[in-house]
């Protein structure tokens, strides 16, 4: 199994910044893609960015492409989010997400079959 855990969350007023990270233990060496989602209250959860674990291709949602940049450590362990120019409604629990599945690192969330237990992120205005 893999076990991944979420840091970083926090508040912060409109326009700040905040960096989440995710790290990865247990059997990582199958990780094929890594992500990070998000959920709103009363939504659905949706993805926000992912990766290629054996890379540096990257794949974002509209919303955040030029203000989010996902990265990861070079022993792929670690996932990482940069924040930047953050508003409220970047407000939501983020998540880390891993799939082993061989296939286009997009944000499909049937693709992903390990999750984190989510970091609180607020955005004030």
């Amino acid at each position: 199994r893999v076990q991944l855990v979420e840091s970083g969350g926090g508040s912060v007023q409109a326009g700040g910044s905040l960096r989440l990270s995710c790290a990865a233990s247990g059997y990582t060496y199958n990780l094929h893609c890594m992500a990070w989602f998000r959920q709103a209250p009363g939504k659905e959860r949706e993805g926000v960015a992912a990766i290629w674990t054996g890379g540096t291709s990257t794949y974002y949602a509209d919303s955040v492409k030029g203000r989010f940049t996902i990265s990861q450590d070079n022993a792929g362990n670690t996932l990482y989010l940069q924040m930047n120019g953050l508003n409220p409604d970047d407000t939501a629990v983020y998540y880390c997400a891993a799939a082993t599945a061989i296939l286009p690192c997009r944000l499909e969330r049937e693709n992903y079959n390990y999750w984190g237990q989510g970091t609180q992120v607020t955005v004030s205005s």
